[in-house]
């Protein structure tokens, strides 16, 4: 990118607009640290514009009511917009929050696309009614859209979490406010003036970038029926606690600590290939990252230099570089928060066996090397608490049953993988293990699949026809007999 990209305006029900106050958010590359960007920082009368703009789009507009092929054309125009454009907006992204390049094509913008794919494969598949026999007589079930939606979306994966929230709700006929990470606003615009390119009518879409205190405003309206959010799980807690003032819905996408479990019948060669691309995803800036690696200990040694010597070899550096596979953390502050985390392990006792510290040849940009910990036990902090950067833990254990125990043994229940020359004993760790997702001899996500967590990695689902229904009430009509 040269110069700063300036937007002067927010876009409320698809039409650009003045914000209220001259308050305005800057966006600073990681790995400069120059400001790059600047947008108007939304405020709580910015939301009550956006907000009444979307109910009158969902009480008294035609979208909720149109056919879904309808809509489905719509949306489809959106998603083919964002395929034209994926080089621009993986650019945007990582230059905004450091993802590499190379993976910002993959995982932040033609991730993306597949999710819009995706959810419109699983709306023209969706019933609007199902006739049922009941009890007392024949019953027809509706399923009809929840109304206005919050969809409140983190940095790390902006346009991805945007589409887990927008295609499906729009495709239900729900109205949306989307509200951008402060870090990552750009790419949001990207995408509102794509959407009102489409066709999508006015009041419909809101794009309102903004901190903490505007995105609780949001979460708190009277007029907002459902919250769809993706963070932090301390985020989470506060989202579901404002939102339960007015017993708003909400689904929660949080936080991950996940356990890639090597089976002493494993390929070493391809559970190493398989398994650092997914645990230093995104810089480590993934939910889904496989942070803890639990290793047979009669395999230990052999699998600690592996990925030692695998995480030595990734290239960090600029995130436009198409070489870099780790570039900047988002932000000075999670760059010192992994840091602080590796003087953690050394407390606790972990051995660093690759990484440990700042990149030598890196004076500016928020860098930190990816980080290999050995001899790690459960009990410490870092095996516990979800860094959120390129630290990873080895852990030993002594047989099946003790790794089943140690992937179990978190507050997290979000992804996970086992590793094994046997696909039907590493089915059995799979149905074992307690997460919302899991791979055998694999890493991937499905978007035809549901996707959230067990225990604190959240409530609800996404993808697929368990996270479409997340944007539909279901009405049950009961017909006489007869």
């Amino acid at each position: 990118m040269t110069g700063i990209v300036e937007h002067r305006h927010l876009f409320i029900g698809g039409t650009p607009a003045a914000p209220a106050t001259d308050a305005v958010l800057d966006v600073v590359s990681p790995h400069t640290e120059e400001i790059i960007g600047r947008v108007p920082h939304a405020a709580p009368a910015d939301v009550d514009r956006a907000v009444a703009a979307a109910r009158t789009a969902f009480d008294s507009g035609g979208w909720p009511g149109l056919p879904p092929e309808e809509r489905i054309a719509v949306v489809t125009r959106i998603k083919d917009a964002i395929a034209a454009r994926h080089e621009e907006f993986a650019r945007l992204i990582s230059a905004q929050n450091g993802s590499p390049y190379s993976w910002s094509v993959l995982g932040q913008a033609l991730g993306a696309v597949m999710v819009w794919d995706c959810a419109i494969s699983v709306a023209r598949g969706f019933p609007c009614e199902e006739r049922r026999a009941g009890a007392f007589g024949p019953l027809l079930v509706r399923h009809e859209p929840v109304g206005v939606v919050a969809a409140v979306v983190p940095w790390n994966v902006p346009q991805f979490t945007a589409a887990t929230k927008l295609a499906p709700a729009l495709l239900a006929g729900c109205s949306v406010i989307l509200k951008p990470s402060p870090e990552t606003p750009l790419d949001a615009y990207l995408l509102a003036e794509i959407a009102a390119e489409a066709g999508l009518p006015e009041g419909v879409l809101s794009v309102l970038p903004a901190g903490r205190e505007t995105g609780e405003y949001l979460v708190g309206h009277p007029g907002v029926d459902k919250v769809a959010f993706t963070g932090s799980v301390a985020a989470g807690k506060r989202v579901m606690e404002v939102a339960a003032r007015n017993l708003t819905r909400v689904t929660l996408e949080l936080g991950g600590k996940s356990a890639a479990i090597v089976l002493p019948d494993a390929d070493l060669d391809a559970a190493v290939a398989g398994i650092v691309p997914s645990a230093w995803m995104n810089n480590g800036q993934a939910c889904v990252a496989q942070t803890r690696v639990l290793a047979p200990r009669t395999h230990y040694a052999e699998l600690a230099e592996r990925l030692a010597a695998a995480a030595t070899e990734l290239t960090v550096g600029d995130p436009l570089d198409p070489a870099t596979a780790v570039g900047p953390l988002v932000t000075r502050r999670q760059r010192d928060r992994s840091l602080e985390y590796i003087a953690l392990g050394r407390e606790e006792g972990a051995k660093v066996l690759a990484g440990g510290g700042r990149p030598a040849d890196r004076e500016k940009g928020w860098y930190v090397e990816p980080t290999l910990f050995g001899d790690v036990d459960n009990a410490m902090r870092i095996a516990r608490e979800e860094i959120f950067g390129p630290v990873v833990c080895l852990l030993p254990y002594e047989d099946e049953e003790e790794a089943v125990a140690i992937a179990d043994d978190s507050d997290y229940g979000l992804s996970g993988s086992v590793w094994t020359g046997d696909v039907e004993r590493g089915l059995e760790v799979a149905r074992r293990v307690r997460t919302g997702t899991y791979c055998v001899n694999t890493f991937s996500l499905d978007m035809m699949g549901p996707f959230g967590g067990y225990k604190s990695s959240g409530l609800g689902r996404e993808f697929g026809p368990e996270g479409f229904a997340e944007y539909l009430e279901h009405k049950t009509i009961h017909l006489p007999a007869g």
